[in-house]
């Protein structure tokens, strides 16, 4: 599930958007200000911020200049100036979505966002946090980020056997004494292509390749979630 950091000081408001969102499947956390914004922010980098500008000790925009993290921020606002729109975007913002709003109109925005970031992400090969896993040992299918990857049974055992052992480094030849059950020839390389199949579906689901990641000479390991 998707975690959403809304920032806003407003108890109406955010009392009236908050079961909208969880609806749609979001687990939301609130801070009232940009300070304490802030503050869960240097323990967990949330997937989207939802960002109000007006508020008490520490306002949006001081919020987008002191932040480090990387979540994709909707600024969710009064404001209408065109500079203080520019000036809000050049600050990293993603989107602008002026109060008072459809709330539909704002899920939208969120998904389309979502879904824009997670494909770049998969395109460039840069590995994302992994938070939801789940296997199928019947069918052979894992869930992982609300995505269903179907795998042969090679492919579902080789993943399960890199992510119970995630952040090692497994030797090609281990790999393919305990799933595929044979030693390791010379000139064999049916495990590379499994480990090729199976970063392909990845990829086909927009989920990094890179969670299964090559060490030159080594072999494979899973790529730490975080």
């Amino acid at each position: 599930m998707k975690h959403v950091l809304l920032v806003d000081d407003d108890p109406v408001f955010k009392s009236a958007l908050l079961p909208v969102l969880e609806r749609e499947g979001f687990i939301v956390t609130v801070a009232n200000n940009g300070l304490e914004a802030l503050a869960k922010l240097k323990s967990h980098t949330p997937d989207l911020i939802l960002l109000d500008i007006n508020m008490p000790e520490l306002n949006g925009i001081d919020l987008l200049k002191l932040r480090v993290d990387k979540a994709p921020v909707i600024v969710i606002s009064a404001l209408t100036a065109e500079e203080d729109r520019i000036k809000i975007y050049e600050l990293g913002a993603d989107d602008f979505l002026s109060k008072p709003f459809s709330y539909r109109e704002l899920v939208v925005r969120i998904q389309a966002l979502l879904r824009r970031i997670e494909v770049i992400r998969a395109e460039s090969g840069e590995a994302q946090p992994i938070q939801d896993i789940s296997f199928d040992d019947s069918r052979f299918i894992i869930s992982i980020a609300e995505r269903a990857v179907a795998f042969t049974q090679t492919e579902f055992k080789l993943f399960k056997y890199l992510f119970e052992r995630k952040g090692q480094v497994v030797t090609k030849q281990e790999l393919q004494l305990r799933v595929l059950q044979k030693e390791l020839g010379q000139f064999d390389r049916n495990l590379d292509m499994h480990i090729s199949n199976t970063r392909r579906k990845l990829f086909e689901k927009q989920l990094p390749k890179t969670l299964i990641n090559t060490v030159r000479g080594k072999g494979y390991s899973f790529a730490e979630a975080s």
